[in-house]
């Protein structure tokens, strides 16, 4: 393993110990199970009750950036994510503003995710100040982090298990409600499709809500340096774990959607940002509503904070490493084998921003998405780039169709997203190609084309035998 990071110029400083249960796990804790809690509203309202329809259109949008994410982490396993793969495969310069681009959202996600759970947990204990709940959060996130890898591991599989048994839960008695008819339920494939209300803007303009909850396969590339196992296992995981969480959306909001007939919209705006806690406790009483709440609160503000600061960290220390971002940010633990002050510094900025946006909901999420749905463009491009113009491939199926897929898909989520989250994530792409003036003019610009080259020398040799 530490061959394959020599051959691309960069030494073994983080430890390797992932697997891919470990990868899939962490994919999965990204993404959480049960993300549809928090949004089943809007997405409903937005699709006019056909959310599982929705979901299911959102993995199969998905599903082509995965794929391509596959086949970069197969062609360059190291740490990094879009930011390597797009500088290798398209331009070093593209690659750094791909990694400064889905920096905005990494950046970002763990302060939204510290500011819902606040907001969750004054629901629950309201005689609690929501600043100290986001004190809370970091501080323990942040603790788990600089244990090293194997402990995120192991939390991570905590977080899974509990999200999991909470999912059944609501599953078996909303199967039992629906069975007996409760509040006039019954099965029904008409969440799935309702011909009296379907249309394809309609259905679209849902999946630019509804795909957000697929962000975070992504970061399992960011851990290539640390896994075992070869680099296929990267992609592998991020393909198996889309569809792990696919297939859990369309399930608990199928039977959500069945929970609530005859409507086609909630009739105001607390109706729908509570209806899965008030569904809960229509099928079995208060005591699930808390159980969802706590869910919720706990699943975004430390099972999902905790591997988006790893994945953050990661990113910062691969761009410090080329000289792209400060130095201090590239040092490693020496015994836990961590990036020690990129964790620090997410955790840092997290905690200003938190308490500066406590309650402000509306107005992170909007500003989230818009890099990572770039930097899912560039992913692309640089698919073809690298395997059909720089190797010379012809295949055409997987590294053409895929990724134009993909790019057309992901456009038009991004040209439908919030105008609010475009005019900041332009601003924040501004000030990127200001950095990157900046570094190309000092002399910090890294050419990664040199050590690729004498890489795909040795890779072809081979063949020319």
């Amino acid at each position: 393993m530490s061959d394959d990071l020599a051959r691309y110029g960069y030494r073994q400083e983080l430890k390797r110990g992932l697997s891919l249960r470990h990868l899939l796990v962490y994919g999965l804790v990204f993404m959480v199970p049960i993300a549809p809690f928090s949004i089943f509203g809007g997405v409903f309202d937005a699709s006019h009750g056909m959310v599982p329809l929705t979901y299911l259109i959102g993995f199969v949008a998905m599903v082509f950036t995965a794929v391509s994410y596959q086949q970069m982490s197969r062609a360059f396993p190291v740490a990094g994510s879009v930011y390597a793969y797009a500088g290798r495969g398209i331009a070093p310069p593209v690659g750094f503003l791909a990694g400064w681009a889905i920096l905005l959202d990494y950046l970002l996600i763990p302060t939204l995710l510290y500011v819902i759970g606040a907001n969750a947990m004054a629901n629950v204990f309201p005689a609690v100040p929501q600043p100290v709940w986001i004190v809370a959060f970091v501080l323990v996130n942040t603790v788990v982090n600089l244990r090293g890898i194997e402990t995120t591991a192991r939390a991570n599989n905590v977080f899974l298990v509990a999200q999991l048994i909470v999912l059944a839960v609501f599953v078996v008695f909303a199967v039992i409600a629906i069975s007996n008819g409760v509040g006039g339920a019954s099965w029904s494939t008409k969440p799935f499709f309702n011909p009296e209300e379907f249309s394809a803007p309609l259905v679209f303009s849902a999946l630019s809500v509804a795909v957000l909850s697929f962000l975070g396969f992504d970061a399992i590339s960011t851990l290539s340096e640390e896994t075992t196992g070869g680099n296929r296992v990267v992609g592998r995981a991020t393909v198996i774990a889309l569809c792990i969480v696919a297939a859990l959306f369309v399930l608990q909001t199928w039977l959500a959607a069945l929970l609530v007939p005859g409507i086609t919209a909630f009739p105001d705006a607390d109706a729908s940002n509570n209806a899965f806690y008030d569904i809960g406790r229509s099928i079995a009483g208060g005591w699930l509503e808390v159980v969802i709440a706590l869910a919720v609160a706990i699943g975004s503000a430390v099972a999902n904070s905790l591997v988006a600061q790893s994945a953050t960290s990661r990113l910062l220390f691969s761009m410090a490493r080329d000289r792209q971002l400060p130095q201090f940010l590239r040092v490693v633990h020496p015994v836990r084998k961590v990036p020690q002050r990129a964790i620090l510094l997410v955790a840092a900025i997290s905690l200003v921003l938190g308490l500066f946006f406590v309650g402000q909901i509306n107005l992170l999420a909007s500003l989230c998405n818009f890099g990572a749905l770039t930097s899912f463009l560039l992913l692309h491009v640089s698919v073809v780039s690298h395997y059909l113009l720089r190797r010379r491939q012809r295949t055409f199926g997987l590294h053409l169709v895929v990724p134009a897929v993909g790019f057309v898909v992901i456009a038009y989520v991004l040209v439908n997203a919030d105008v609010h989250a475009k005019v900041g994530g332009l601003v924040w792409m501004v000030v990127g190609l200001v950095v990157l003036g900046v570094l190309r003019a000092t002399g910090r610009s890294v050419d990664f084309r040199a050590g690729d080259a004498a890489l795909q020398e040795q890779e072809d040799e081979p063949a020319r035998r």
